[in-house]
């Protein structure tokens, strides 16, 4: 008599009656998860055609249980991808195909789960393996700048040069060359009241000489994307004190643990975050195409 063999996981997309357990599977490692876990909070209303929100399912004598998540968009975010659930999510996104421009989150998630895509995937622009990941939990240690706030909706004009300058510089391409995605987004941020700037006067015309934005809001978690200060301008205290600004407001108001993830290679970056007070809590990893 053939030995019983425990049935395969199954990779297929989520839906609204999955939004419990995939909250509780992120839940685990939220700061982690917060990428992904924004989609997992909307699970049940509409997504942008062409992405999906999978999951990796064990069934087992009529129940199911979610092992893992993996949002499938403009990026590819794994959450609690590990051991041989690693290998069946491989073998469901090889069959679909390269659709990201990114596979981003945990470094002991996306560096595995790129090993086994780099031989069918292109060859990428570049592979970070190692960007801190980092919180605030606790009010800053240095005193915020009482003049970064929130970028109102009628100044997107002024935002947009300095969000486009800060991606370029961060990931090496303009990307407003793609489209109006990037524009779409910057507006939506500063609607959503989820940009902050310090503006000041040059020549007479107002430009912005800080910027940070809360790029992903979930699971009691806030992650600060988009950190920019103007080249003129660096090296005088202007990042410090912004982002206590920006810690002080956003765990005012939106979540009470703030976190970002940063290149191990910038020196700089991380002697400010941890003067304001951040501490190191795991490594991000990215794989930019």
């Amino acid at each position: 008599m053939p030995l019983w063999r425990r049935p395969a996981p199954v990779v297929r997309p989520l839906t609204a009656d999955d939004r419990d357990a995939a909250i509780e599977l992120c839940r685990r490692d939220p700061v982690g998860a917060v990428l992904a876990g924004v989609q997992v909070e909307r699970l049940g209303l509409p997504r942008p055609p062409g992405t999906e929100l999978l999951g990796v399912v064990d069934h087992d004598g009529g129940s199911s249980a979610l092992r893992a998540v993996c949002w499938a968009g403009a990026n590819l975010v794994p959450v609690q991808v590990f051991g041989e659930v690693l290998d069946d999510l491989v073998e469901h996104v090889r069959r679909r195909g390269r659709r990201c421009s990114s596979i981003v989150g945990p470094a002991e998630q996306v560096l595995p789960l790129w090993e086994r895509l780099a031989p069918v995937w292109s060859h990428p622009r570049e592979v970070r393996e190692d960007q801190p990941s980092m919180v605030i939990d606790d009010d800053p240690a240095v005193g915020p700048d009482p003049r970064v706030r929130l970028a109102q909706p009628e100044e997107v004009a002024l935002v947009l040069p300095a969000s486009v300058a800060m991606f370029t510089e961060e990931v090496g391409y303009d990307p407003t060359i793609v489209g109006m995605s990037y524009a779409a987004r910057v507006a939506e941020l500063v609607g959503t009241e989820r940009t902050y700037v310090r503006m000041e006067e040059d020549d007479g015309a107002p430009r912005v000489v800080f910027k940070a934005d809360v790029g992903a809001l979930a699971l009691g978690v806030a992650q600060i994307q988009g950190v920019w200060v103007h080249p003129d301008l660096r090296g005088q205290g202007l990042a410090s004190a912004g982002m206590a600004a920006v810690v002080a407001d956003v765990r005012a108001r939106l979540a009470g643990t703030v976190s970002l993830y940063v290149n191990s290679y910038n020196a700089a970056a991380l002697a400010t975050y941890r003067r304001v007070g951040f501490r190191q809590v795991g490594s991000y990893a990215t794989v930019l195409f």
